[in-house]
């Protein structure tokens, strides 16, 4: 399974034009020589992270649009696409929500980020979502969460659990912080013997800069592809057939106490 992370620089609080740079750029990554079968974007692609005061305003309406343009787009390049996530209006609440596409351009899964950025205050602006998202691409068992997610070992073990071979992470991490999150996305690679697919945002919004780094990793930690600070596409072949032999050679799954975790 070959995955790019189109590591994108959006305006914040302009869904018109991300929606347009992130078609262009998905249609360019799909052009690639060596052909990718998962496309994936970063976090809340559409508006930025995030416009507080019109972001209800702002936010796609219970994913019509990213469903009818990115799945569309999605079967007409015959690509599997993991579109990033996006503000998105349900009622009179706003989630931060990811969706999935296969090469038909089908939804497949969808998502609510469950761990909104306190510090932030995501959470008050965004409605966390309350279950896990597992779903299958060309037949290989994957995951996704959404940036803070990730400093939450819990939720990646429990995917892990379900048999996933890949876990997608979306996300708008800052510069500020950037080696913490290439340094989870190892851990979370190693401790559950998965390939973990990081695709992060670059570029500024406000007084934020993001810290770009999209990254694929192996289940042994060893990152096969990462990217700078700008706009980039990196790509990555990922070996599947590896995945058994590293889970029979330290067979962390077998070796578990789950009668010793519980608090």
């Amino acid at each position: 399974m070959r995955i790019s992370c189109v590591q994108m620089d959006m305006r914040l609080g302009a869904p018109e034009e991300n929606f347009a740079h992130a078609a262009a750029l998905l249609r360019q990554a799909a052009a690639a020589p060596e052909r990718p079968d998962v496309l994936v974007l970063p976090e809340t692609w559409n508006t930025g992270f995030f416009p507080a005061q019109d972001l209800a305003d702002l936010a796609d309406d219970d994913g019509r649009r990213v469903k009818a343009e990115l799945g569309a787009l999605a079967g007409e390049l015959g690509v599997n696409l993991v579109a990033g996530s996006v503000a998105n209006r349900r009622g009179s609440r706003v989630y931060n929500t990811s969706y999935v596409f296969d090469r038909q351009g089908r939804c497949v899964a969808s998502y609510d980020k469950t761990h909104l950025f306190t510090p932030m205050h995501e959470d008050a602006a965004f409605a966390c979502g309350d279950r896990l998202c597992s779903f299958q691409l060309d037949g290989v068992s994957c995951g996704i969460i959404t940036c803070y997610d990730i400093r939450f070992p819990e939720l990646t073990r429990s995917l892990a659990l379900r048999g996933l071979d890949v876990l997608f992470v979306v996300a708008q991490w800052p510069d500020v912080r950037i080696g913490h999150l290439n340094c989870l996305a190892q851990a979370r690679a190693i401790e559950n013997q998965m390939f973990v697919a990081v695709c992060n945002s670059c570029g500024a919004a406000d007084e934020t800069q993001y810290g770009g780094n999209s990254a694929i990793i192996d289940p042994w930690g060893q990152v096969l592809c990462r990217a700078g600070g700008g706009e980039e596409t990196v790509s990555a072949a990922c070996d599947l057939a590896i995945l058994q032999d590293i889970r029979n050679h330290i067979n962390v799954f077998r070796d578990r106490k789950p009668e010793l975790y519980q608090v």
